[in-house]
């Protein structure tokens, strides 16, 4: 059996236009996130070391904000494609561990919608799904909430 580890990392800038969704679940607050998509960290994260992890490039060679075919498009879309190209080299996803990094708004109420949302399309358990929050106690731009980060790892197996 081979195992790969992959990393992914995404961050994303407030602004007032838009809705904020992360992992999928729209959650209320007065900020949403600037992007060419919708701006989804937490997918983008995620979807950065499942491609790392296969070694298939990653979110930007995959979809180009320069392509309009992505813009405003629900991140979702980057899940199951990402989904079916592994699958195509056979690869299968053994679990996934994201950290979500924002100081506001307090995201413990659906972080649980997170997993299951991811776990849905990259048919997964969601015991093999793990998404997590954090705080920077005010540091760097997340802690002057200037936008939102997320940490994810994932490992594959073939």
């Amino acid at each position: 059996m081979t195992l790969r580890i992959g990393f992914g990392y995404d961050v994303h800038a407030f602004t007032a236009d838009r809705p904020l969704v992360l992992g999928g679940v729209p959650i209320p607050f007065e900020y949403g996130l600037s992007g060419h998509s919708d701006a989804d960290t937490l997918i983008h994260a995620v979807v950065d070391a499942l491609l790392g992890a296969a070694a298939l490039g990653d979110i930007g060679a995959h979809f180009p904000s320069s392509d309009l075919r992505w813009q405003n498009r629900p991140s979702a879309v980057f899940l199951d494609y990402t989904h079916d190209l592994l699958c195509q080299h056979d690869w299968k996803i053994g679990n996934i561990d994201a950290t979500i990094v924002a100081e506001r708004p307090k995201l413990a109420p659906y972080l649980q919608a997170m997993r299951a949302h991811l776990a849905e399309h990259l048919s997964l358990s969601i015991e093999q799904v793990s998404v997590k929050a954090t705080t920077t106690d005010g540091l760097g731009f997340a802690g002057r909430r200037e936008g939102i980060a997320c940490y994810a790892v994932a490992l594959l197996e073939k």
